[in-house]
């Protein structure tokens, strides 16, 4: 009897151990395995190099959302990028999206400039100014070859 008691208990708490590591590598993952609470807006950027999908996007420094998908729109061969954006957060529709590095040879994240409009941006709606990534190697190798304007 007292031996079944104990294993119980030790079931328990090994089940409650593998809970708490899931839980902890979903947190970590900055996974949502229930819809979030999102705003969806849209960004094209002739170019994306460097850009994953889970990078962070970010207003003033201040990390507002994250980027959940990255593809090519096939029409105009630009990228198609979703944002799903905190829905406190108010969007103007004049607002830049811009394609950042941190640091020289860091990650890639978008970064959002507020503009002056009185129109806000609603869920799947676009942002229609964008920055693409700078491509440093271009920089270089355009740098070297003197063709730098």
């Amino acid at each position: 009897m007292r031996s079944v008691k104990l294993e119980i208990a030790v079931g328990l708490f090994v089940l409650a151990g593998l809970l708490a590591l899931a839980w902890l590598s979903v947190k970590l993952a900055r996974m949502e395995l229930v819809g979030g609470n999102h705003l969806p807006l849209y960004a094209q950027f002739t170019s994306v190099a460097g850009l994953k999908t889970g990078a962070t996007v970010e207003i003033a420094g201040v990390n507002v959302g994250r980027v959940d998908r990255i593809e090519l729109n096939n029409a105009d061969f630009e990228a198609k990028v979703r944002l799903l954006v905190d829905p406190a957060v108010q969007v103007q529709e004049d607002a830049i999206a811009s394609v950042r590095t941190k640091g020289l040879i860091g990650d890639r994240y978008i970064t959002i400039s507020p503009g002056a409009s009185p129109k806000i941006l609603k869920a799947n709606e676009v942002i229609r100014k964008t920055e693409p990534a700078i491509n440093f190697e271009e920089l270089i190798s355009q740098f070297i070859h003197g063709s730098v304007k």
